[in-house]
């Protein structure tokens, strides 16, 4: 039965979609066993759109121009449960060729129609979907 009332905290990010040849950058950062696509939490007073090109620069050393909305949307947290995920997502031209860094352990090129069982659920439910239908 389903619980009422409360609430799940929310966790509030910003992320891009990368995509090159049928796939998309993901990745995965120490300690986690979930892929994602490149973002994270705003720092204080940052608009989602500056997050994410922060982000960007800080986990795979890219400097983004020109993002477009791809879309807001919310899931379970990947890596805190009980928790709920807002992320405004962006996407971008790939401006060069990525690089792990800060907290990344891990990139990865997920391919649009591949078949995953460790994709962050924000990735595997909202993102990828609207990703195979314009691609």
């Amino acid at each position: 039965m389903a619980e009422t009332g409360a609430m799940a905290p929310t966790i509030v990010v910003s992320a891009v979609a990368l995509v090159r040849d049928g796939a998309v950058l993901t990745v995965r950062k120490r300690g986690t066993s979930k892929f994602m696509l490149v973002g994270g939490k705003p720092e204080s007073g940052e608009t989602p759109l500056e997050c994410a090109v922060r982000e960007t620069r800080e986990e795979v050393g890219l400097e983004l121009r020109d993002l477009e909305l791809l879309g807001e949307f919310t899931s379970e947290a990947a890596n805190e449960p009980g928790h709920l995920l807002h992320s405004t997502v962006f996407s971008a031209a790939l401006p060069g060729e990525p690089e792990a860094a800060a907290e990344i352990a891990e990139l990865r090129w997920t391919t649009l129609d591949g078949a995953y069982d460790d994709l962050a659920p924000m990735l595997e439910f909202n993102v990828l979907p609207l990703l195979r239908a314009a691609h």
